[in-house]
C-alpha cells in the first residue's frame, strides 16, 4: 500500500465515521502494576478485579526473589502457547503482549518476529512497541517497521507503536510514522499520560490529529501538579470522557489497556492485595467513563 493510499483510507473509510457503529471496547489490565509479584499471583488479582482481559507486562519478581522476563524474546512459540492457555483457563484472555526491544534497536527486526510469532501461537492480536527516535533514528524506525509488517500480516497480528518522547513524543508525531510505514499491521496504541509527560502536549488537542489511526490504549494519567508523576487514571489532570469521545463510534474492537493504575504522591503498595484494590478501582472508574459516553 502506498502512502497516499493509507491516508486516504485511514481519512475516508465509512467504518471510522462520526455515525459509526459502537466501538467494543477491552477492558486489560497490564500485569505490569504486579511487577513486584510473581506472575501467577498478577493472573489471579487481575481476575478477582473484575477483569475479562489482560495485556502481558515485562517481567516479574518470583517466589524465589529473582526478577525474569515474563517471556523471553527467543522463547519458543509453544511457551507463550501455554501461558495464553493458562490464562484462558483463568477466565482471562490475553489481548497483548510488549515487544521489548526498542523499535529502533539493532535487533528489532528479528525480535519483533519472534514476537509476531509467539503472539500468533497465542492468538494475542496485538505487540506493543515503541522506542528513540534521536540521532537520525527515524528512518531506521521506518525500515524495521516496514519489514516487520508483512509478517505481522501473515501472522494475523496487528504491531502496536505508542508515544514514548523524541518523534514519538505525540499521536500526531506517531501518526507521521503510520504515514511513512503504510501498512494496515502497524497501528496506533494511544497512551495519553506519555503525551502528556514527555512534551507537556495537551492529549485532548492532540488526539483529534491521529484519532483515525488508533486501534487500542494505554491507559494511564498524569499530573503536573503537585508533583510531575504519571498514575492511574481518574487521578491525574487528563479527562477521559473528552479524550475517548472521538473514538466511540468507530465499529472496530480496541483494548484498552491499564499500565498505570497507581496514586500520586504516595508510595505504591506494598502487597498484591493493595495493587488488587487500585486494579478494581481503575476499571470501575473507565467502565462509569464508557457508560456515560455511550449515553451520548
Amino acid at each position: 500500500m502506498r502512502r497516499r493510499e493509507f491516508l486516504a483510507a485511514a481519512g475516508l473509510a465509512p467504518a471510522l465515521g462520526a455515525d459509526g457503529a459502537p466501538t467494543r471496547f477491552q477492558l486489560a489490565c497490564m500485569t505490569l502494576p504486579y511487577a513486584p509479584f510473581p506472575l501467577e499471583r498478577a493472573l489471579t488479582g487481575i481476575r478477582s478485579a473484575g477483569f475479562q482481559y489482560v495485556a502481558w507486562g515485562v517481567s516479574h519478581t518470583g517466589t524465589d526473589g529473582v526478577r525474569k522476563p515474563l517471556m523471553e524474546v527467543k522463547a519458543a512459540p509453544g511457551e507463550a502457547s501455554a501461558l495464553a492457555a493458562r490464562c484462558r483457563s483463568m477466565g482471562l484472555e490475553p489481548v497483548m503482549m510488549f515487544a521489548t526491544t526498542h523499535f529502533e534497536a539493532p535487533t528489532a527486526l528479528d525480535d519483533h518476529k519472534r514476537r509476531i510469532d509467539q503472539a500468533h501461537a497465542a492468538k494475542i492480536p496485538y505487540v506493543l512497541t515503541f522506542g528513540g527516535t534521536k540521532g537520525g533514528q527515524y528512518q531506521a524506525v521506518i525500515g524495521n517497521l516496514k519489514a516487520m509488517a508483512d509478517h505481522a500480516r501473515a501472522a494475523g497480528v496487528t504491531v502496536f507503536i505508542k508515544q514514548h518522547g523524541g518523534e514519538t513524543a505525540t499521536g500526531e508525531a506517531c501518526a507521521r510514522i503510520l504515514a511513512d510505514v503504510a501498512h494496515e499491521s502497524v497501528r496506533l496504541c494511544y497512551d495519553a499520560g506519555n503525551v502528556m509527560d514527555y512534551e507537556g502536549t495537551d492529549p485532548i488537542a492532540d488526539i483529534h490529529k491521529c484519532w483515525r489511526q488508533i486501534r487500542g490504549f494505554c491507559i494511564k494519567d498524569h499530573r503536573d501538579n503537585p508533583k510531575d508523576e504519571d498514575c492511574g487514571i481518574g487521578f491525574g489532570e487528563i479527562d477521559h470522557y473528552k479524550l475517548l469521545r472521538p473514538v466511540m463510534r468507530t465499529g472496530l474492537t480496541m483494548p484498552l489497556a491499564f499500565e498505570n493504575i497507581f496514586e500520586p504522591l504516595v508510595p505504591r503498595p506494598s502487597t498484591p492485595e493493595g495493587v488488587d484494590r487500585l486494579a478494581r478501582r481503575s476499571r470501575e472508574f473507565l467502565e462509569s467513563v464508557l457508560g456515560g459516553l455511550e449515553r451520548i
